[in-house]
């Protein structure tokens, strides 16, 4: 477990001032504190590090250059879970009453621990933010206003990848009697997908297998001398950490072709593609932000951050895929709290009151332009409603040493998910006794 530099400094302010000051009370006055359920060992350490480095970078940046949001100090504090769930609930139980107002909101970057601590924190009320992750029907706020899977959902993005592969076929309707496969984490979030592929295949008249890879996912040869059988037309990679290259690995022992092979975002990463070697050319994936060093935002990190030596991850890492996306993490949190604050005042706040500014995001153009983040983030705009507030993706291919996008935003079917979404919601807030919010109330 790691202090942020500030809260290692307001301790230590406190010591210097002598035990008849109260100190942590008046150091911590003014901070905001935000929970770091890392995890920086195991098969999924590459992803762990990456995202909540970039994360972690964002909020020291906002130290560094603006002195906090609004004149309010980002404390922080890591708790590692080896994306273990019950790791995961002891970490969100021992950080949730930290800071002077409790956690700002927690991030469980794992599907089984989102699954695992968003009633706890509807219950508490801090809200759990699923960014990219989580439960597809958790867009749905009038049932789950305390958990928030903000740009886009598996489901979503799940739609996209269709209209992706239709549109390398010629069309949505040049899909019937094609052959997927769905090559799957056995985990939450591996099977999240399983019953909208089902959707989809029966809409559009392909034929879907699923495939599960048992944790940590090094042992992938039988399943795919079972593809091989199948010759799919196209093979959807829903992997994490050590089962993606192993996976690509395998699919070039058989032949099986790279571009024909379309990854959710957690498949495409430059940590996936490099174990891979020759074999990742190729490789397709989707992604909500693209990697790369040419946004504001990034070289602002890099001089008021980085160069002062108080990054939170290896510089050379800085602007990879997952680098970026905590990044993207780190604006979204932050414009949150920045909503709050002018609805409850300058100050640090409580989850319940940051809820309210998750739930009133509205990222334009122009503010993402003002924060330094034009391309690196999509506009979102959050509701009583909507809790996912985005849902397109970019696609990117990679060409032996670099990711190149290889399309635009492709939005997701909304028409198509969001039925569903509601329906799974209904079916959940009847089986717990939950009276949905009436968010006509609340515009």
């Amino acid at each position: 477990m790691k202090k942020s530099v500030f809260a290692s400094l307001a301790l230590g302010v406190g010591l210097i001032a002598g035990a008849s000051v109260p100190a942590p009370a008046v150091a911590q006055a003014m901070e905001q504190f935000m929970p770091i359920p890392i995890y920086r060992t195991g098969p999924y350490a590459a992803g762990g590090t990456g995202y909540f480095g970039g994360f972690m970078d964002y909020m020291a940046l906002i130290n560094e250059r603006d002195g906090g949001v609004n004149g309010v100090k980002l404390t922080w504090e890591e708790c590692e879970t080896a994306y273990d769930n019950a790791r995961g609930v002891e970490c969100y139980e021992r950080l949730k009453g930290k800071g002077p107002t409790g956690a700002a909101m927690f991030h469980p970057l794992s599907t089984g621990i989102t699954y695992s601590t968003f009633e706890k924190g509807a219950a508490d009320k801090i809200p759990v933010v699923s960014l990219g992750y989580g439960r597809g029907d958790a867009m749905v706020g009038s049932v789950f206003p305390y958990l928030f899977p903000l740009v886009t959902t598996y489901w979503s993005q799940n739609t996209s990848k269709i209209k992706f592969i239709g549109m390398k076929e010629g069309g949505m309707d040049k899909l019937k009697g094609k052959k997927i496969v769905n090559v799957y984490h056995d985990s939450a979030y591996g099977k999240e997908t399983i019953d909208i592929l089902n959707k989809q295949a029966a809409t559009y008249g392909f034929e879907i297998k699923h495939f599960p890879v048992a944790h940590p996912g090094l042992d992938q040869k039988a399943i795919w001398l079972q593809i091989k059988q199948i010759a799919p037309d196209w093979v959807i990679l829903r992997g994490w950490g050590v089962m993606n290259p192993t996976a690509i690995k395998e699919a070039a022992r058989i032949g099986f072709s790279r571009e024909k092979m379309l990854g959710v975002w957690w498949s495409g990463s430059e940590e996936d593609m490099r174990p891979a070697g020759t074999a990742a050319k190729g490789f397709i994936a989707a992604g909500f932000n693209p990697p790369g060093k040419d946004f504001q935002v990034i070289k602002d990190i890099e001089k008021a951050v980085h160069a002062k030596k108080k990054g939170n991850i290896e510089s050379d890492r800085v602007g990879t895929v997952y680098y970026n996306r905590g990044v993207v993490t780190g604006i979204l949190s932050l414009e949150a709290i920045r909503i709050a604050q002018e609805k409850f005042g300058k100050k640090p706040l409580t989850g319940e009151q940051i809820q309210w500014g998750l739930e009133h995001l509205n990222l334009t153009p122009a503010r993402i332009k003002a924060l330094g983040a034009e391309g690196l983030v999509q506009p979102i705009k959050t509701s009583c409603t909507d809790h996912e507030g985005g849902g397109a993706v970019k696609f990117s291919q990679w060409d032996g040493n670099q990711w190149k996008i290889v399309s635009d935003w492709i939005e997701a079917d909304k028409g198509l998910v969001r039925p569903l979404a509601e329906e799974s919601a209904m079916k959940y807030a009847k089986e717990k006794g939950i009276t949905p919010r009436d968010c006509s109330k609340e515009m």
